[in-house]
């Protein structure tokens, strides 16, 4: 299992002291947070992508190349890479460059974002949304499995002997992961080229993304890629703790309240009971998420979002260090212990290169 966490990189004012941080405070807290989630032992960093306020991540690879050079061993990945409104021409070309600068420690998912105003901003349609992402997909996987590709499609221009460079880093590609919460076409796409399938399970109660796995798990074992349970699959969720829970709801309300997303929504209670945020003390967490593989199957990453709502930094980096040292060890051990020898382990660049053919 591979646990680690992502960022949506929003500047929101923190409700306790009215104060917010500037972009460039907020762009530096990101790096601070990655780091320190390596120094934790934490196996992932995602950071989203987003191109309108109050989002800060609009240049993905920019900072992961930054975090890749000040530091050795923690995957760096995207939480959101926009396939629909980013040319996959310069996806190919970003990520493989990002590869070789990270030695290998790459990875993306991709999806289709959740800001309809930012389609037209890139010269595209929203009511294209679907379409996008399965014909610009469908052209990044040539430009990476191909040296040179000729394409024709609908919503760009023809190539025509084209090769994408830099080649990704010992002819490997980076893995992805399809991020979706509410597309069957996105699972259907992960499972005909056997790649991951990311339910970013944050929003919403549990059976909607039981639906949206089991047919990612059907469609996987059709393509002939393996059974159901061998499925590559990775969650979301959230958390805030502290050594006592109610110490924990009670620093955590304000900030829950005021949340670009879900605030001035549901009660802090009733969003916690409905969906995998978990607000209490480590224990809490532990039982909360090792609940997941009982409703979705073995899985392979769990991220977690621990950086929004006008947390301030030394807040953040306090939740880390609580995690590493309270749950992460548990978690480990419990993952280990619980998943069947079957169930394939989570895709790095070194095992998958292992798994190339010598001839290929």
């Amino acid at each position: 299992m591979q646990l680690g966490i992502f960022s949506v990189g929003d500047v929101t004012v923190d409700p306790t002291t009215n104060t917010a941080p500037t972009e460039h405070e907020r762009i530096k807290a990101m790096v601070t947070i990655a780091k320190h989630a390596e120094d934790v032992g934490l196996d992932v960093f995602a950071t989203g992508e987003h191109h309108n306020r109050p989002f800060v991540p609009s240049s993905p690879t920019t900072m992961l190349g930054y975090v890749a050079a000040q530091t050795s061993r923690i995957i760096l990945s995207t939480s959101t890479t926009l396939i629909t409104t980013n040319d996959p021409v310069k996806i190919a070309e970003d990520y493989a460059m990002l590869q070789h600068l990270a030695d290998g420690r790459v990875d993306l998912i991709l999806g289709r974002g959740n800001t309809a105003p930012v389609y037209p901003w890139f010269g595209k349609n929203p009511q294209d949304s679907v379409d996008l992402t399965v014909e610009n997909y469908h052209l990044l996987r040539r430009l990476w499995d191909e040296d040179v590709v000729t394409w024709e499609g609908k919503h760009r221009t023809p190539l025509h002997n084209f090769t994408s460079t830099p080649r990704p880093l010992d002819g490997v590609a980076p893995f992805v992961w399809h991020g979706s919460i509410r597309t069957p076409q996105v699972a259907e796409i992960a499972a005909y080229y056997g790649d991951g399938y990311f339910a970013n399970n944050i929003f919403w109660p549990k059976e909607h993304y039981q639906q949206l796995i089991s047919l990612y798990r059907e469609r996987y074992a059709h393509y002939g890629h393996g059974t159901p349970e061998q499925a590559i699959v990775g969650l979301g969720g959230q958390f805030f703790i502290r050594p006592k829970s109610q110490d924990a709801v009670n620093e955590f309300r304000p900030y829950f309240d005021n949340a670009p997303v879900y605030g001035h929504g549901p009660s802090l209670e009733d969003f916690t009971s409905q969906t995998p945020l978990t607000v209490g003390s480590p224990q809490e967490l532990i039982d909360t998420t090792l609940t997941f593989r009982e409703f979705f199957g073995d899985y392979q990453r769990q991220l977690f979002l621990v950086d929004h709502a006008g947390l301030p930094l030394k807040t953040v980096l306090e939740q880390l260090d609580l995690f590493g040292s309270d749950v992460l060890p548990t978690l480990r051990k419990e993952f280990a212990e619980r998943t069947p020898a079957n169930v394939p382990a989570p895709p790095t660049f070194e095992n998958r290169k292992a798994a190339v053919p010598a001839n290929a």
